[in-house]
């Protein structure tokens, strides 16, 4: 309920989803909020790109967790369908394999028991005792661990974490846990896929991460329709119904600090005043760029000494014909594709047989492309600490064209109506990335929940934090949980 006595004015920086949630929160909670976005578009991220009749989703392009959506639209007492439509894909996806045919997941599970039996015998009832216990965490995780701040261990190693951390498979990694119910190697690909979407490798990741697959399979895949940019203008509605003040193309110089406490940010059109400030621009960033040093709560030591997660060389391509055996979400693992995750953690370079992923939007939605085009984008996680020349983008964007053409039936390097390649230099120059990191921090255990960049400053009253690269982490709807956490210690703080 709105506390229509509170005066206190709050400026957001960063117009991302995490931003765009905190902003509403806020303003909802009784704030005077003033949200600022370098860029001269809303999203973050999640910016789209409009040419030639195509609407490209720059960013995020999965809709996972349906229901965190749900539930901030009914924090802040609106409906969700008021602001964007939303379809089930049917198929899921479709997956190319190196040795073997491509497969189809949908969004039946008696299906995907059916194809985990075509990959060894006994596989579907594995399936089905995987998904059991991957629905059992993310059941606890949401209920007891996710929508919660830590602010020290004894938070994190609670007695529930105590007594039942093997049962959630804390502190195991996903590849060993998954390869206890499975040999066959598509089989453990689809069900340790999305740890890359996490900033991860399935090596690195806590087995807890399992609950992706119940995320997956059971609850199915989703598609705002006309794209993430739907969901972007549906949530600047939504602020603009709430009087958030919105400045574009106003990046933030400077986090004004005096006598220890928040007085406003400095953007080149002078200083807007606040009683509190929350970051939701890349945290380093504004740690490293816009705080004095002793403001600082994190040094540029701790930051080069984080795991980073993949950065992503994209090209996004608008075709003058329809494709075909291909669907919304396409996937390909090469064979073996551990030296992939290696190019990308341990041994930092440009990967020679990577894996990657297609999106065609355009395959359910007409509202991303020119009837008879297709509107498709190519995504190859890459390490973020690499020289990113013209010369090596267009090398490895024309392998996994000429590569998919080969595995899909369809010549990708014919009909091309426009062509842009965005990757590592990009991610710094539109949204100040660290080293050029799309992800942000990786998921590993020890940058876990208390282990992530804190929410709240232990330098200056009034800073906090909000997105990515705090608890709980990478992906969209862990970003909108993110800013309710966030909402909770601003009304603590800021009264």
């Amino acid at each position: 309920m709105m506390q229509e006595s509170m005066n206190k004015r709050v400026c957001v920086v960063g117009g991302g989803f995490g931003g765009l949630t905190m902003a509403a929160y806020l303003a909802h909670a009784g704030y005077r909020v003033t949200l600022l976005e370098k860029n001269n578009e809303l999203g973050g991220r999640a910016r789209s790109w409009r040419s030639h009749g195509f609407v490209f989703d720059m960013g995020p392009s999965w809709y996972l967790m349906p229901e965190v959506f749900e539930r901030f639209f009914s924090d802040v007492g609106c409906r969700r369908e008021d602001y964007y439509d939303l379809q089930q894909l049917d198929p899921s996806y479709r997956v190319f394999f190196q040795n073997s045919e491509p497969v189809t997941v949908t969004p039946r599970i008696a299906e995907s028991e059916a194809l985990f039996e075509s990959f060894e015998r006994g596989g579907g009832a594995k399936l089905r005792e995987y998904l059991k216990a991957a629905e059992y965490k993310y059941d606890v995780a949401v209920g007891e661990f996710l929508y919660r701040e830590y602010r020290s261990l004894f938070q994190f190693f609670n007695w529930r974490l105590m007594t039942e951390g093997l049962k959630l498979n804390v502190f195991s990694s996903l590849d060993r846990f998954v390869g206890r119910y499975f040999r066959d190697e598509r089989a453990r690909q689809i069900l340790q896929y999305a740890m890359v979407f996490l900033g991860t490798s399935p090596e690195q990741a806590p087995a807890l991460y399992s609950i992706m697959s119940h995320i997956d399979l059971n609850q199915g895949v989703w598609f705002p329709k006309g794209g993430m940019a739907a969901m972007v203008a549906g949530l600047e509605r939504l602020l603009r119904e709430n009087g958030v003040e919105i400045h574009l193309g106003e990046p933030v110089q400077e986090i004004v600090v005096e006598n220890g406490g928040i007085k406003g940010v400095r953007t080149a059109e002078g200083e807007v005043g606040a009683d509190a400030v929350v970051v939701n621009a890349d945290y380093a960033h504004a740690e490293l760029e816009l705080l004095a040093p002793e403001h600082r709560t994190y040094s540029e030591r701790y930051w080069r000494a984080r795991t980073l997660a993949p950065t992503m060389l994209i090209v996004y391509l608008g075709y003058n014909r329809k494709l075909k055996n291909i669907a919304h979400h396409n996937l390909y693992f090469s064979q073996p594709w551990k030296p992939h995750f290696d190019a990308i953690f341990k041994h930092p370079q440009w990967p020679d047989h990577p894996s990657y992923y297609v999106s065609c939007a355009s395959y359910d939605d007409p509202g991303v492309a020119a009837a008879g085009t297709e509107n498709v984008f190519f995504l190859v996680p890459v390490s973020p600490r690499l020289e990113d020349t013209d010369e090596v983008r267009e090398r490895l964007v024309q392998y996994v064209m000429d590569h998919f053409s080969a595995v899909s039936g369809n010549d990708m390097n014919s009909d091309i109506l426009l062509k842009r390649i965005y990757s590592h230099r990009d991610f710094r120059s539109d949204y100040n990335a660290y080293s050029g990191t799309s992800l942000g921090l990786a998921h590993t255990l020890f940058q876990t929940a208390v282990f992530r960049p804190q929410m709240r400053s232990r330098k200056v009253r009034g800073l906090f934090y909000s997105g990515q690269y705090t608890h709980p982490g990478v992906g969209v709807p862990m970003t909108f949980i993110a800013s309710r956490i966030a909402r909770d210690i601003v009304r603590q703080e800021v009264v």
